[in-house]
């Protein structure tokens, strides 16, 4: 054997535990993998069980529910329950109804909280740091506290039992908690982007949509999603001030279905499933944009 021969096989065994190395850290890294993805998957199911039983409940019939219990597949699945929610609640109205008081508050919330997160936060006004502490003072107030000011405030103005009175209170509400939210966002803006956007001529309003929307619009996303879940989940507000049952939402027509002595399981569960499939496809459809904003509120 030659020295050259000799030198490559030294080499080849020298690189050998190197290699065997390089393998016993990829199957520890892919182990952790797996124990991380099956806890994943556990706290899935976990968190889809409570769904998963009230779809089951939601096709059954009241003799199934009575013989098997609530944790049995269905015996004769049906859809009567669904259906007589539909009919009896004119859920395609209390849908419609739900739809545009959620989507305006959520759309008002979000442009409020930015104004007024810019204002307290880039823009410096002055007494900003009180304003915030009262703005996040009035977000610890309970709702059961507003209900005979707002009540008394609406009745005076002509707006008592109608949708905008719902969408003036929660716009007010939501902001406010935006406005906390974005405040401190925006208070640990980088001041040289700002001052060199201020020395290049830019005004205001061209500061606030060129640079900061920008930046924060994942934040701004994620407050859209949510003001839109809170208002449409709503229940104490709109009961007090909607008596109507042509301006009343979902929620409310699910109260209908309990009655004073007795109650339907099988109904509330098919009614519950109804009025909860909006918001789910609601939350697939912007799963995207909620993940982004949680993402950069991590990095930030």
């Amino acid at each position: 054997m030659t020295e050259a021969n000799i030198q490559m096989s030294e080499q080849n065994g020298a690189a050998r535990p190197s290699r065997q190395s390089g393998r016993k850290s990829k199957h520890i890294r892919s182990w952790g993998n797996w124990v991380a993805l099956v806890l994943l998957v556990l706290g899935a199911v976990i968190m889809l069980f409570p769904l998963l039983i009230l779809a089951m409940n939601a096709f059954k019939t009241i003799g199934d529910y009575n013989a098997t219990g609530p944790l049995s597949l269905p015996a004769h699945p049906t859809m009567n329950g669904i259906t007589s929610f539909w009919v009896s609640s004119n859920f395609p109205m209390k849908f419609v109804n739900s739809l545009i008081i959620s989507l305006v508050v959520a759309v008002l919330g979000v442009v409020l909280s930015v104004l007024n997160s810019f204002a307290l936060g880039i823009g410096r006004v002055k007494g900003n740091r009180w304003i915030i502490l009262l703005i996040m003072l009035a977000n610890m107030l309970p709702q059961e506290s507003l209900l005979y000011p707002l009540y008394t405030i609406f009745k005076e103005a002509g707006l008592y039992n109608t949708q905008l009175a719902i969408i003036i209170i929660f716009t007010v509400i939501q902001s406010a908690y935006g406005t906390y939210l974005l405040s401190a966002v925006y208070g640990t803006f980088p001041q040289a982007i700002l001052e060199a956007a201020s020395i290049d001529g830019a005004t205001r309003w061209q500061v606030l949509s060129r640079i900061v929307l920008p930046i924060s619009w994942p934040t701004i996303s994620v407050l859209f999603v949510f003001f839109f879940v809170w208002t449409w989940n709503e229940y104490m507000i709109p009961m007090a001030f909607l008596m109507d049952d042509s301006v009343q939402t979902i929620p409310l027509a699910l109260a209908t279905i309990q009655g004073q002595h007795t109650m339907d399981a099988t109904a509330l569960a098919a009614a519950s499933l109804l009025s909860i499939i909006p918001t789910i496809i609601f939350y697939v459809i912007f799963q995207r944009k909620l993940n982004q904003g949680i993402v950069a509120g991590a990095v930030k």
